[in-house]
């Protein structure tokens, strides 16, 4: 049976996690809002009128009120960076709106699961999670999910491998101090290194693997699409879709979202993104990975700096 989902923030984003989410049997019912109420109507109209080409849904331009019995919200509510502008302005401009529009949500939907999407994430998550009331284990930041899908869109091209096939992840902060954590890198339960060789010996001038060219390429890539088209959404949309369809599922799996941190490898008090047990009844816990000293030192610099961003705004 479908589920209720509320998308809150009609732009790029927020449009397109709704219409991807249209071509899915995830949700039967979407609730679209935002401020701007004409937009919110336009593209609901134009998402409706494509359902005769696909399994009927109830698309409602909405207010709060009909967001009730939501399985899931999706906040996608921000702005975006201007020239000129810091990254503590753009971080308390983002807060101040999130800070608005979360009392009216949680009033109505205080059971739902949040898959938090503004940018900066973490430190939207973490405002989210201390302002909400909501507990923990309902809250869900997008985080580097996005950047662990495209690690593995760059390991595929080099590997000539499909991407289900690998298995690596982007940890920390969904921004600048986000690391790759090579050691734990796989390909179908080969190690990294060990595949490489066998692609070595089997393939006359197999390129090499260079992980700092990689970490560029994902670090990168989200300016690199902006400067080219001027805004990513579709494979966030994506990846925000395979979140609902983790969280509507029958059991739990693992993936890299953040969520608040509670002593793992040394650090509390803060969300960014290590693997984390999810599932139907949310967010149940970081799995704890083995990581070598270097990386986790990478992941105390990643929240040292979410948290220094965080001193320095209002809640």
């Amino acid at each position: 049976m479908g589920r209720k989902i509320t998308i809150i923030g009609a732009g790029s984003v927020g449009a397109t996690i709704a219409y991807a989410l249209s071509f899915t049997d995830i949700a039967s019912e979407i609730v679209l809002l935002d401020i701007n109420k004409e937009k919110v109507e336009g593209e609901v109209m134009d998402i409706n009128q494509g359902t005769a080409f696909r399994a009927p849904i109830s698309f409602v331009a909405g207010e709060y009120e009909d967001a009730k019995g939501s399985d899931i919200v999706i906040i996608t509510s921000g702005i975006a960076r201007k020239p000129g502008q810091t990254r503590i302005e753009l971080t308390q401009t983002n807060v101040e709106i999130l800070k608005s529009i979360t009392p009216n949500i949680v009033k109505v939907c205080p059971d739902s699961l949040y898959i938090i999407v503004s940018n900066p994430v973490d430190i939207m998550t973490y405002v989210f999670t201390k302002i909400s009331g909501i507990p923990e284990k309902q809250i869900i930041g997008s985080g580097t999910l996005l950047d662990t899908a495209r690690l593995r869109c760059g390991m595929s091209k080099h590997f000539d491998v499909a991407q289900n096939n690998i298995h690596a992840y982007v940890f920390g902060e969904h921004g600048d101090t986000s690391f790759i954590p090579w050691s734990a890198a796989y390909i179908s339960g080969v190690s990294l290194e060990e595949y490489e060789k066998l692609m070595k010996e089997k393939v006359a001038g197999f390129p090499d693997f260079n992980k700092d060219d990689m970490y560029t390429y994902v670090r990168t890539s989200g300016g690199e699409i902006i400067n080219k088209k001027g805004a990513t959404y579709y494979a966030v949309s994506t990846s925000v879709c395979n979140l609902c369809s983790i969280l509507c599922a029958s059991n739990d799996s693992i993936t890299t979202v953040s969520t608040m941190m509670h002593g793992e490898y040394g650090i509390e008090d803060v969300c960014l993104s290590t693997l984390t047990l999810l599932g139907p009844n949310g967010a149940q816990g970081k799995v704890p990975m083995r990581l070598t000293d270097e990386e986790v030192a990478k992941l105390k610099h990643s929240a040292d700096s979410l948290k220094n961003v965080i001193s320095q705004i209002k809640l």
